[in-house]
């Protein structure tokens, strides 16, 4: 079960990579998100992903069982689905008014601050 979680968080980080390298702002905001989606899988992998065993400590007992999950992680993932929530309608707000601002959702046409008459800057060293 974690082997398949653990594809599944590579198949995430690697599309939100490649949907971030993109010029246009709805694709970057889109691999933004499957980015903290994927964060969060990992986080809830990484917290053992058991069934048989409840998170609950006995009466009388210090610790919770041996098999059962992890608790912290679980906790963890709901205040970043929350954050990353927010974060993401940020950036579509964002991107909103930047696309009614400059008419475009293309990264290389909101070069607003650059005059088009003078040559570009340095890209290098």
């Amino acid at each position: 079960m974690e082997t398949a979680f653990a594809g599944l968080v590579a198949i995430f980080f690697a599309a939100a990579f490649y949907l971030m390298l993109s010029r246009h702002l709805i694709r970057i905001v889109l691999g933004v998100a499957i980015l903290g989606n994927a964060v969060n899988l990992l986080i809830f992998t990484a917290g053992r992903v058991v069934r048989e065993t409840a998170a609950i400590v006995p009466e009388g007992a210090d610790m919770p069982p041996a098999g059962a999950a992890n608790a912290l992680p679980q906790a963890l993932i709901l205040t970043a689905i929350v954050i990353s929530f927010s974060f993401l309608a940020f950036l579509l707000v964002l991107a909103y008014r930047a696309y009614q601002e400059l008419g475009t959702d293309d990264t290389d046409g909101m070069r607003v601050a650059e005059p088009a008459e003078e040559p570009p800057p340095p890209m290098g060293y």
